[in-house]
């Protein structure tokens, strides 16, 4: 074997080689960026799942503060609207004691009111006694028991009764209502 033949053998081992020793490198180098490419999109969408995790527990946050505001505005509200039915049932009882609900009228001693839609003038006349009440009823006075019902024709045309409900020493509770009269 010639030198010449020697040097061609040796380069076709080295060729062989390097060929080889290429090939290995090219397959680490796509290995190495296959493995890079693996974490870097790992690292990149945690990074995205976390930017999402972040802003949802900020909306959580908000919607925790927005709930206790609510809850603090209902509470408020229900105080409020506690107070007002309150202030209703009392503004309702003064006004009953003003004016009394349909027919039924509430009289202290010798007061006096127009009742039964203006076609009768009641009064109580003096303090009730034990037994009974003095009423005084389109300036005729009667003395009446409770329980009584008395019939009075204001005008020819109109039947009213009025009946005594109760009465204590201090009042006396009186209906009157008033009907057209019925044809004899």
């Amino acid at each position: 074997m010639t030198e010449r033949d020697r040097l061609a053998t040796e380069n076709s081992r080295l060729r062989r080689a390097l060929a080889r020793e290429g090939r290995l490198l090219f397959l680490g180098a796509v290995a190495i960026l296959l493995i890079a490419g693996g974490i870097g999109t790992f690292v990149f969408f945690r990074h995205l799942a976390y930017g999402d995790l972040v802003a949802a527990r900020q909306l959580l946050d908000q919607v925790q503060a927005d709930d206790e505001n609510q809850r603090n505005q209902v509470s408020a509200q229900n105080v409020k609207i506690t107070k007002l039915e309150i202030e209703l049932t009392q503004t309702k009882a003064d006004l009953e004691a003003v004016r009394p609900s349909k027919d039924r009228y509430n009289f202290a001693p010798n007061e006096s009111r127009i009742a039964a839609d203006g076609r009768l003038v009641i009064g109580l006349v003096g303090s009730p006694s034990n037994e009974s009440i003095v009423l005084r009823i389109n300036d005729k006075q009667q003395t009446v028991v409770a329980g009584q019902k008395i019939v009075v024709t204001p005008d020819p045309s109109t039947t009213c009764q009025v009946t005594v409900q109760s009465f204590t020493m201090v009042q006396a509770v009186v209906t009157a209502t008033c009907a057209a009269a019925k044809p004899q």
